[in-house]
């Protein structure tokens, strides 16, 4: 008894139950389905070859694909026949060494020829098929119709170069936007300094960003055949509405200097020009210091007169060796309020002595090495106080490599004007 159930559970295995008309019919198709109907019928392509690459037997779906009768290849051809130039090169180069080494090799990329003279692209998996004796007996390869593939990676390749060329673009794009706003922002600048009988001058502005119109300024002019005016300052916002504001108040304060050079006055006209002008709806203001100087020839001195609007205040540099901020109290923001108060300060420069004038850029560059701590005017007075005694050209040097070392710390702008009086040596 128990060898019979055993037999019957094994033949009821390997059929349907009795009684499924359905059932019986798929199980009736699948006995249809030799294992040579397979192989010829297969999704992908099959052929065999000897250790040299001779054909020696191939599948119906290969040879649909190749276009060719099987007469044609089966102890005629080689499998690298069937492949293109870079095929084959690519065949003797890489996949048979792999071959001969691993005795397997998958996912190549080739492409076969058509009888039709068309290409078509192709992943190859081989394995060499060893006898009992352990030499190698024959290759048996798998070829994947890869034209979906293909057609993906064109695409990817397509979309890539999109991409590439758009990115080139932006680059070109941003590139002259970079030379124009370079221009314009030239513009807003004196293109050199005057040369001054008696005084030496330097001048530096640094962007904190390439792609930003700055709203810093400075400036150095003639007033009279005596007397030459300068101012620095800093207006709020970037971009082309701080520029216009930049524009505005550099001619302002020129034109207003040649009308009345006083320090205050000038400030006054430019406060009441920007608060007439942007006080309704887009209120803009800045900050800015004014001065006046003139050069005494018996003496080599230079007398400063100074007034500002809500700027830090001018550092004075002493041929001593010494560093100072000469402060101007009571100025106010300039263009907030209709009628501002200024007042006025004096200093003299001695031959060797520089009064230097900076915008908060620098004061307010990040330092540490979280960037959380401001650099401040206090490590700006030290700073200078040790070039105190050089030439305005050397200090505004050595402040534009203190610039340099901020790096990423540094957010805003940075304007810088030093005047000085020469020493008798630097005069020769």
């Amino acid at each position: 008894m128990c060898g019979t159930g055993h037999l019957s559970g094994a033949h009821g295995a390997d059929r349907p139950e009795e009684g499924g008309e359905e059932s019986q019919a798929v199980f009736a198709a699948m006995l249809e389905d030799s294992a040579e109907d397979l192989y010829e019928s297969a999704p992908c392509g099959y052929l065999s070859t000897l250790m040299d690459g001779t054909i020696a037997k191939i599948n119906a779906t290969l040879l649909d694909w190749l276009g060719l009768p099987r007469e044609a290849l089966v102890g005629r051809r080689r499998f690298t026949d069937l492949l293109t130039v870079g095929g084959r090169l690519y065949h003797e180069t890489h996949l048979a060494p792999l071959l001969r080494m691993r005795g397997e090799v998958g996912g190549i990329a080739l492409e076969i020829k058509r009888a039709d003279g068309g290409r078509l692209p192709v992943l190859v998996s081989s394995v060499v098929k060893y006898g009992e004796s352990g030499d190698p007996l024959l290759i048996r390869t798998t070829v994947f119709d890869a034209r979906d593939r293909r057609s993906y990676e064109e695409q990817l390749l397509r979309e890539r170069k999109a991409a590439e060329e758009a990115r080139r673009e932006a680059e070109a794009d941003r590139a002259r936007l970079q030379d124009a706003l370079a221009v314009l922002q030239a513009s807003l600048l004196p293109d050199s300094l005057p040369r001054i009988a008696g005084v030496e001058a330097a001048a530096h502005y640094r962007t904190a960003s390439p792609d930003r119109l700055g709203g810093d300024f400075y400036d150095l002019f003639p007033i009279d055949g005596k007397r030459y005016g300068f101012f620095l300052g800093d207006v709020c916002g970037k971009g082309p509405r701080a520029a216009a504001v930049t524009s505005l108040t550099r001619y302002t304060l020129r034109a207003a200097a040649l009308h009345d050079p006083d320090p205050v006055s000038a400030l006054a006209i430019l406060n009441e020009a920007l608060h007439e002008r942007y006080s309704a709806g887009d209120p803009r203001y800045c900050t800015a210091i004014f001065g006046t100087l003139e050069h005494d020839p018996v003496s080599g001195q230079v007398a400063i007169t100074l007034a500002a609007g809500g700027h830090p205040p001018a550092l004075v540099l002493r041929a001593d060796g010494t560093a100072s901020f000469l402060p101007t109290p009571g100025g106010l923001l300039i263009g907030v309020l209709p009628a501002a108060h200024f007042t006025s300060v004096t200093t003299v420069l001695s031959p060797g002595d520089t009064l230097l004038l900076y915008t908060d850029g620098i004061t307010e560059a990040r330092t540490g090495a979280d960037r959380s701590a401001l650099y401040g005017e206090k490590a700006l007075r030290d700073f200078t106080a040790g070039h105190a005694g050089q030439s305005p050209q050397a200090i505004v040097k050595a402040l534009a490599t203190l610039l340099d070392g901020f790096g990423a710390g540094l957010d805003d702008d940075t304007a810088l004007l030093a005047l000085g009086a020469p020493t008798t040596g630097s005069l020769k």
